[in-house]
């Protein structure tokens, strides 16, 4: 009777252990489950890459600019010996261009129209346009195009302002002629200065680690949602190839050109009327300064339009309509969105008292 016993709770005990593991199994896996749910949930910022690269693709176009160059070439002549003479051929350039509306404005950068005696574009489904330049300026390395047609997939431009440092980006262009090539990254850093104008225009790029590569000048930067975030327009590269660092010149930058491009043919730029030098620590030192934050104002040029409104020379501006600005770049970057007549908002600090004051922008 006592092996019955004995065997009966050995039994007992075995199916108990069975149930109480598959118990706890249960709710491991239902507690991972609802662990990965939380994280889903977290990271519901990480893009689908497949949504946002669909207009995309279908608005970025593949640019052929025809140039002619003068090519050196040599004869011998029996009487005259060696000789030279000039002859022109024809070169092709490559690069990309975004479409901005859906009746044929096109954005591209200025070095890849440079000298163009002809234009040809191609969209993402091969049909090919002659394109009309409506503007050209060097000094942002923008230009505007325009094709005929009034049904074409175009990118909405989005607020570059709200750009924030670690977002999800996509390249999209044509690197080395592989049409529509798509590449995933994130923005690494804002309103950087790589000094590729020699200093005759303004830089403030969005950098990112997205891979651009010769043939991608032009195209799209573009952030989760497919929206137009940026021209893609330099690398920053010893070889000439994609090292790891990709520039994009700003939407609010580029909506302004454009749209100074349409309806003036140019670029109608506003001016402060100062010099500015970024606050480091010897300046911070040498002023007595309790922070390293905005822009110092080394010079205010006399009648310029921060004369008229009372800013001086070693005040500091800390905002521009409620932007902070940090750098020489930051400032350029949100007076370019501006023009002239505009009225802006500065927050300055002079010595240590601030005020707003308000500003009417120059030409």
């Amino acid at each position: 009777m006592k092996n019955y016993k004995v065997a009966f709770y050995i039994l007992f005990g075995v199916c108990l252990s069975f149930v109480l593991q598959d118990v706890l199994t249960k709710d491991v896996h239902a507690h991972y489950m609802e662990d990965e749910f939380d994280i889903q949930g977290e990271m519901s910022i990480v893009p689908n890459f497949v949504d946002a690269s669909k207009n995309a693709v279908q608005s970025v176009v593949h640019i052929k600019s025809k140039y002619l160059s003068n090519e050196l070439y040599g004869v011998y002549d029996p009487f005259y010996g060696r000789r030279y003479f000039n002859q022109p051929k024809e070169n092709i350039a490559s690069g990309s261009g975004v479409i901005i509306s859906k009746d044929g404005y096109i954005v591209t950068n200025s070095h890849v129209i440079n000298n163009a005696e002809e234009i040809e574009v191609v969209l993402n489904d091969k049909r090919t346009y002659n394109a009309e330049i409506l503007g050209e300026d060097p000094n942002s390395d923008l230009a505007l195009l325009k094709i005929d047609d009034n049904q074409l997939p175009y990118l909405e431009f989005e607020d570059s302002n709200n750009l924030m440092i670690g977002e999800w980006v996509l390249a999209v262009g044509n690197p080395y002629n592989l049409n529509s090539t798509v590449t995933a990254g994130i923005i690494s850093a804002k309103s950087r200065r790589i000094n590729i104008l020699n200093n005759r225009g303004i830089e403030s790029f969005i950098q990112t680690d997205a891979a651009i590569n010769p043939g991608n000048s032009g195209g799209a930067l573009i952030n989760a949602h497919g929206d137009l975030i940026g021209i893609n327009t330099a690398i920053q590269s010893e070889t000439g190839a994609f090292s790891g660092y990709g520039f994009a010149i700003p939407s609010n930058m580029v909506k302004k050109i454009i749209a100074d491009f349409k309806k003036y043919g140019e670029v109608r730029r506003a001016y402060l009327g100062i010099h500015i030098k970024d606050i480091n620590t010897q300046i911070q030192e040498d002023l007595n300064l309790n922070h390293l934050k905005g822009v110092l104002i080394s010079k205010v040029l006399e009648n310029s339009a921060a004369d008229k409104a009372g800013i001086e020379n070693l005040d500091i501006i800390l905002n521009i309509n409620g932007i902070e600005v940090n750098s020489t770049s930051e400032l350029h970057e949100l007076i370019i969105q501006y023009k002239p007549g505009d009225e802006i908002n500065c927050k300055i600090q002079r010595n240590d008292t601030t005020r707003e004051v308000m500003l009417l922008l120059q030409a």
